[in-house]
């Protein structure tokens, strides 16, 4: 496999350069990979760095290699052809590429059914992830009071993600499940909270993203770098730091931090493989 440009300089702020990129995703394959693996993958695409031209690659993109394992997926416009990240060589000539790795909630043997449940907490300014957290744990409490237990990430942007393992429903049922919390979410925390994503109800307040939850959406994968001034890493975090939060900087973590932080805590979003620990929803 040919990588290309490892001198490229792909995010001034840092001068972290397409080589050092690529070592990233190589030394975290072995937690990554699982959470590609078996779920089609939407690349978003910053050749140039985050500061140059950003494009969605659904579809399987032109000059894929033959021994790159594709899946053909529905599509309210007809069936397509997606990539599947199933090893480390796929992952590497995807990362080549200089993407962020977005999947969907189903994987390609089932899209009929969804096997996660995904909320994107997103702040609009002046909130922060500070209040994201308070959410995350409202959600976290609600969500166990159904007995789904959840797991949180930053979003490797502003906000935070909280995923849950479910089983036995389709994308339609899980979504119509999720926009049902966010409504109650905004009731119980009014000043905190928004379900819908019109603009002018944001500033302020944390907008609570359920509708990641439909077959067609997609969210940025755990680990995945993000195309941002920073290099910085969409990260599984500890129920205990989600609480601790005060300060906004406490929850971003760039690519030099990862290797630590697996070393300390592993992939503290294994318990999602546990399809014994997925929830059935009420």
């Amino acid at each position: 496999m040919a990588l290309s440009n490892l001198e490229k300089v792909l995010y001034p702020a840092t001068g972290l350069t397409k080589g050092e990129l690529l070592h990233y995703y190589a030394t975290t394959a072995e937690v990554l990979l699982p959470h590609l693996r078996d779920r089609p993958v939407s690349f978003l695409r910053y050749p140039d760095g985050p500061d140059g031209q950003l494009f969605f690659t659904k579809n399987v993109p032109p000059g894929t290699p033959e021994w790159v394992t594709t899946a053909e997926v529905p599509r309210s416009e007809g069936p397509a052809r997606m990539v599947l990240v199933q090893d480390l060589a796929s992952l590497m000539w995807a990362a080549n590429l200089v993407t962020e790795f977005h999947t969907h909630q189903w994987t390609a043997d089932d899209p009929g059914e969804a096997d996660r449940l995904v909320f994107d907490l997103d702040p609009g300014p002046p909130a922060t992830v500070v209040q994201c957290c308070e959410v995350a744990l409202w959600l976290r409490d609600r969500l166990a009071a159904d007995g789904v237990e959840a797991y949180a990430k930053t979003s490797g942007a502003k906000g935070l993600h909280l995923l849950a393992g479910v089983r036995g429903a389709s994308s339609e049922r899980v979504s119509e499940y999720a926009k049902g919390l966010a409504v109650e979410a905004e009731r119980a925390l009014p000043q905190l909270v928004v379900h819908r994503m019109t603009r002018s109800l944001r500033p302020g307040k944390v907008f609570v993203d359920w509708s990641q939850n439909a077959a067609r959406k997609t969210t940025a994968a755990p680990y995945t770098m993000r195309a941002r001034a920073e290099p910085a890493v969409s990260t599984p975090v500890t129920w205990e730091e989600v609480a601790g939060c005060r300060r906004a900087e406490r929850l971003v973590f760039r690519a030099e931090d990862l290797a630590p932080r697996l070393e300390d805590h592993g992939d503290l979003l294994a318990p999602l493989f546990d399809r014994r620990r997925a929830a059935r929803l009420p």
